[in-house]
Parts: C-alpha cells; structure tokens; sequence
C-alpha cells in the first residue's frame, strides 16, 4: 500500500465503488458521469484533467470502461491494494446483479411490465450517456484543434461508419504530432 494508505481507505474505495457498481444501469458508458462526480467532486481523489484522461484510456484499452477506470483510479489512489479494491467494488455487484437476472429473468423477460421498465431505464441511460459527453467535451475541447478533431473523429464514426479502433488510433497520432509541433515551435 502506498505511504499514508489504510486498510479503512480501501473499504471507503470498495464500496464506493460498489454504489456506482450497484446503482447503475446502462453499463461503462452509463457510469461515467457517475464517477466523475464520486471521485472528482465528492471524494477528490482525481482532477477533472485526470478523469478525463483516465476515462480516454480505460475506453481505449481493451476490457470493460468500468473495470478499466476502477483499476486506474484505485491504482493512483491505493497502489495495487487501491487497485484490486476498486475492481471487486465493482466487479462484485455486477456478479450478483447477473446472478439474480439469471435466476428470475428466464421466467419473466416475457412479461410487458418488465419489458415497459426496461423501456423506460433505456431511456435514462441515454440521457446518462448524453450527460457524460456533454462533461467530456466540455472538458476536451478547449481550442479550435482539439473541436476540429473531435468533429473529424464524429464524421468518421458517424457519417462514414469507421470502425472506433482506427479513430481513436488516428486521433492519438494527430494529437502526438499536434504536441510535437508545440513543442518543436516553443509554443505552450
């Protein structure tokens, strides 16, 4: 554990990683502003930069967001202790959660109440999802590069029907030559 850390630090770790793990419906994407606000604005355990950067990596690497940012936030809070404490905070609900779903769902995914809720739970992920980009681009694009990147990236995903693999590639190369060219000019 890293100097300074506690065994009670990872229990605050583990379960506030299971309430989001618990509480949200929707997934990784769902999550994210969910997080955003536990652990910049509630916790402070990570900036606003930091989260934002964390968010981009844990979507880039391979495996779920969810797990992904959990061991990337537990890891620079906690070391490895931090880190395998928020993943079991959030892989254990979700284990249960799918448990439980196996168990009653085979006997009622038929039943119009329950497909009516899902309907309804749907829709609030979206608007969960739409609160997370909206955060994220506020967040991101700051200057005219970082928009006409965002923008090239959404017509490629969008209109053109890219794969992500190569956006998200292409726009870590395009952000690697854009800083190198900063640095190289002198400029900030």
């Amino acid at each position: 554990m890293r100097e300074g850390i506690h065994i009670k630090d990872m229990v605050v770790m583990l379960l506030s990683f299971s309430k989001i793990g618990t509480f949200t419906i929707g997934g990784g994407l769902a999550m994210l502003p969910l997080m955003e606000r536990e652990f910049v604005e509630v916790r402070g355990w990570v900036t606003q930069e930091e989260i934002v950067d964390i968010f981009a990596v844990a979507q880039s690497l391979p495996g779920v967001i969810a797990i992904n940012t959990s061991l990337c936030i537990g890891y620079k809070v906690g070391g490895i202790a931090g880190a395998i404490a928020a993943a079991l905070g959030m892989i254990i609900p979700s284990f249960f959660c799918i448990l439980a779903i196996a168990v009653f769902f085979i006997n009622m995914q038929n039943n119009t109440m329950i497909q009516k809720a899902f309907t309804g739970v749907r829709a609030g992920v979206t608007a969960l999802i739409l609160l997370a980009a909206i955060k994220l681009g506020r967040t991101i694009l700051r200057n005219p590069p970082a928009w006409i990147l965002g923008a090239l990236a959404f017509l490629a995903l969008v209109v053109f029907n890219i794969n992500a693999i190569p956006v998200i590639f292409a726009c870590g190369l395009a952000g690697l030559v854009m800083g190198i060219i900063k640095i190289k000019t002198g400029k900030p």
